[in-house]
């Protein structure tokens, strides 16, 4: 049996809103797939089918977020767990892809509470260093790393350390060899990648007096035409900060979704 199958949460959970499970790629049902990829193609410009469906059998895993009576699919995030060498030694890197959750939901949703509980079985199970590669279209995601991480890469206040530019530029070279920009440590969107529908994300002026996001907008100045900005951060649980431990801790309710 893999790491990934004795780590599967085989019960889903659920907040006042919506419920969550994780599941392996490989049990997701046509229904399933045919409705993730509607939810993506109603939030992003140019997603196309073929595209999807090879980014998602890539992944190990799958956090699906549902309407608890109907079981309509309202958010999913894509999980691969990669065992790599960086600098003459062994290390697994969790690579979150394609995550999209239904705006009439940001507010309360199990993603983020299901995605740490996870991680740290994870990390109690790790024998290498373990890390997270996140790709980030679009300032929500990249608001995500300083919620849940006492050290992240790249952040406004600090330069990159070599460690983390070196996962940065491996894993971005081996993932995306044709879109990967080490200079800047970007993927630079091509004519077919997907990216946010106008209104769904849009950064106002008005975020830019967050450090966080005004750093982002720097960083990746051309988000809004899918380029994507690489980040890192070390997946320990002293890197997880008092705000994520409180997230992870949310009371959720067990509750069987699939059979």
């Amino acid at each position: 049996m893999s790491l990934i199958d004795r780590l599967s949460f085989r019960q889903c959970t659920m907040t006042d809103q919506l419920a969550g499970c994780l599941v392996p790629t490989g049990e997701l049902t046509g229904n399933q797939r045919d409705e993730m990829f509607r939810l993506m193609d109603r939030h992003y410009v140019n997603v196309l089918r073929e595209i999807f469906d090879k980014d998602l059998d890539e992944k190990d895993q799958v956090i699906l977020m549902t309407d608890p009576v109907s079981q309509q699919i309202l958010g999913f995030s894509t999980q691969l767990l990669v065992d790599l060498v960086i600098d003459s030694r062994p290390v697994r890197v969790l690579f979150s892809g394609d995550t999209i959750v239904d705006p009439r939901y940001w507010t309360r949703n199990p993603l983020a509470t299901i995605w740490g509980r996870w991680v740290l079985e994870l990390i109690d199970d790790a024998a290498v260093p373990l890390y997270w590669f996140l790709i980030s279209k679009g300032y929500k995601t990249y608001r995500f790393l300083p919620l849940f991480f006492n050290e992240f890469f790249p952040v406004f206040d600090r330069a990159t350390p070599s460690w983390a530019s070196h996962l940065i530029q491996e894993f971005g070279d081996w993932k995306y060899p044709n879109q990967f920009d080490p200079e800047l440590g970007l993927l630079r969107a091509r004519p077919e990648s997907c990216r946010l529908r106008p209104g769904v994300a849009d950064l106002h002026p008005s975020r830019l007096h967050d450090d966080h996001v005004r750093f982002f907008a720097q960083a990746n100045p051309d988000h809004a035409r899918g380029d994507e900005l690489c980040c890192v951060a070390a997946l320990t649980r002293e890197n997880f900060t008092n705000a994520a431990y409180r997230v992870i801790a949310r009371p959720l309710e067990p509750r069987i979704l699939f059979h």
